[in-house]
């Protein structure tokens, strides 16, 4: 599925999907060497639906962030045009529902089934609903990369359909320069070749004018990996599948000790390129805080009390905070329930809670990691400009504590003479924190 314009799938190179390769740093590097179209990794369609779409300023990238904080996917301006998203799923009416519902091209990706036949009747399935194109894996999925690449059946599926078919599988078997991708995609009859493994070894193999040495290209590669924040780990994988039979080298075994992008590039002799590029995105960070402090400052609501504090959990009894003790409150006065408003910084993705109680805005000016953690902040500044216990250790007797226990001793009092009682967790919903279902929407810029 892609994420941008139309793309053509006849003559085309293509750097395959692959977990854990096809991050940002390989699939610029292979459009760099002549790539026509990059997949990214293969991603479950769920993960991504629990994404934020966060954009990012310093690095100049849009990222899909997991609720765990964690990058899933990351895009930059300049594979706008040429990048695929790959989308794992195993029902088949996927494909329908998504060519009806958007309006960019579909494709999809198959390994052969063990019969000719049963492939082309599948294959024919899959044009009926109408993607753009069709990627066919000439392996079946109980074969490993070492077995025979079976082009006679991709060509079989060429000649069946009218949609372009993008042969997979030739690195072992074919591809081991730029000249040979086109004798695959012959022996195929296919409209376009997919490239994995051998892209994945050295991804100039994309270059007509052929292979670079693998220096230049690891170090091509640590160069893009730095300049988009790759996660180390990704990184030190990749190089690895790089390096193969030199792992046991000098330079092998420190790239497999490293622990940090820092470290990787001092293996490579660029620890000047890491310092240069950490200082510039330093630098340009600042600058954007700046900015945004100058525009909170600016937006700043006059009529919202502030404090700067944050919720440290390590002063508060198990079960007990902030956030249960002002609801407590609000009841016991005849409020209205609190009701908390958050927001998230694209910059840096922390967050800042407003919560408004009995007509009155309270927040915390310090922003927090997540969520709860801003809520819990916007609470204790409310509880301690209205002078009310907000349940830490240090305050002594905690009621809630001994209304929980009154209601526990009541409930086994009850069980002893044989009462119908409720669940304990339905007790316990006395004590659950009024919940946000406020969305988080990014602030504004």
């Amino acid at each position: 599925m892609t994420v941008n314009t139309p793309l053509c799938f006849r003559g085309k190179s293509i750097l395959a999907p692959m977990v854990r390769v096809g991050t940002l740093p390989m699939r610029l590097l292979a459009l760099d060497y002549g790539a026509d179209i990059v997949y990214c990794e293969e991603l479950i369609d769920i993960k991504m639906l629990q994404c934020k779409r966060v954009v990012n300023d310093v690095l100049d990238t849009v990222d899909f962030v997991a609720p765990n904080e964690r990058v899933v996917f990351r895009t930059c301006e300049r594979e706008r045009h040429c990048v695929i998203f790959q989308m794992v799923r195993n029902k088949q009416e996927i494909l329908t529902t998504l060519v009806k519902g958007i309006c960019k091209p579909i494709t999809c990706k198959i390994r052969i089934l063990p019969s000719v036949e049963d492939t082309v009747n599948l294959v024919k399935r899959i044009e009926k609903t109408g993607v753009a194109a069709i990627a066919v894996h000439g392996r079946n999925k109980e074969e490993r990369p070492q077995h025979p690449v079976h082009c006679d059946v991709i060509k079989a599926i060429s000649e069946a359909v009218s949609i372009p078919v993008i042969a997979n599988g030739g690195s072992h078997d074919f591809i081991k320069e730029y000249m040979d991708i086109e004798t695959f995609q012959k022996a195929t009859g296919a409209s376009s070749v997919m490239i994995a493994r051998a892209a994945m070894w050295n991804p100039s193999i994309f270059r007509k004018e052929g292979l670079f040495p693998l220096k230049k290209v690891m170090q091509d590669y640590i160069k893009y990996a730095v300049r988009y924040d790759n996660h180390y780990t990704n990184t030190k994988y990749c190089l690895c599948q790089m390096l193969r039979e030199q792992l046991e080298t000098t330079q092998g075994k420190k790239l497999h000790a490293a622990q940090s992008a820092q470290e990787i590039c001092e293996v490579f002799e660029m620890a000047d390129f890491y310092e240069e590029t950490t200082t510039v995105f330093t630098a340009k960070k600042a600058s954007l805080e700046t900015n945004i402090q100058d525009e909170d400052d600016q937006m700043d609501d006059p009529d919202v009390i502030k404090m700067a504090v944050r919720f440290d959990k390590r002063e508060y009894p198990p079960q007990i905070t902030p956030k249960m003790y002002l609801l407590e409150w609000c009841r016991k006065e005849k409020h209205p329930q609190p009701v908390y408003e958050t927001i998230q910084r694209p910059l840096d993705r922390l967050f800042c809670s407003v919560v408004t109680v009995a007509d009155q805005k309270y927040k915390s000016t310090l922003w927090d990691k997540s969520k709860k953690l801003a809520e819990q902040a916007a609470a204790i500044v409310c509880l301690r400009t209205l002078g009310i216990p907000e349940g830490k250790l240090c305050e002594g007797e905690n009621h809630l504590i001994n209304k929980r226990r009154r209601e526990d001793q009541e409930r086994l009092n009850d069980r002893d003479h044989g009462d119908d009682v409720a669940e304990p967790s339905q007790k316990k919903a006395n004590f659950i924190e009024g919940a946000s279902d406020t969305n988080v929407p990014e602030m504004p810029r």
